[in-house]
């Protein structure tokens, strides 16, 4: 787990498929996925998925719940993936519309990223962000990543951010 001025990070579980809902159904947030709300069977096969990573690679997405209240408002997390044919680990962030523009997807990115590098030594890690996605651009840029390259996944354009561990 992970504790943060605002948040408590923690492993997600089967349970959390519920709450990320609101998070997945919102066609807001969709948006920047380029594709429909998820109804229940999709989020249910999402934190499966995502389950099964963590499984796999020792780390994941973190449910991402305010420690005032306990409620969970997102996910922020690490995702191995192949780019361009080269293994990376891409640090991602999704947090309910109604929790925007509070500095909440900073502050759980910077946490993340300072695991990612502190604790589990990861070398580099990178951010796809949707082209014309500002907000979670400027979250990537706020946690030190700087622009790469623009990429195509999946039909989607995307900007790739990228940050290096200091050190190596």
């Amino acid at each position: 787990m992970i504790q943060t001025e605002r948040l408590l990070l923690r492993p997600m579980v089967a349970a959390d498929a519920g709450p990320l809902l609101r998070v997945f159904a919102d066609p807001r947030v969709m948006a920047s996925f380029g594709v429909a709300p998820f109804g229940s069977e999709q989020m249910e096969q999402w934190v499966a998925r995502n389950l099964a990573h963590q499984d796999a690679h020792g780390y994941g997405l973190f449910s991402v719940l305010l420690n005032e209240s306990g409620l969970l408002i997102g996910d922020c997390g690490l995702t191995r993936m192949e780019l361009n044919g080269a293994s990376e680990v891409e640090l991602g962030y999704d947090l309910r519309s109604d929790y925007w523009n509070q500095g909440l997807a900073t502050e759980a990115a910077r946490a993340v990223r300072d695991y990612a590098f502190a604790v589990l030594l990861l070398p580099r890690l990178v951010s796809l962000v949707r082209q014309g996605n500002r907000a979670s651009r400027r979250v990537a840029e706020k946690v030190g990543m700087r622009f790469a390259a623009d990429l195509v996944e999946d039909g989607r354009d995307y900007w790739l951010f990228a940050l290096e561990r200091a050190g190596g």
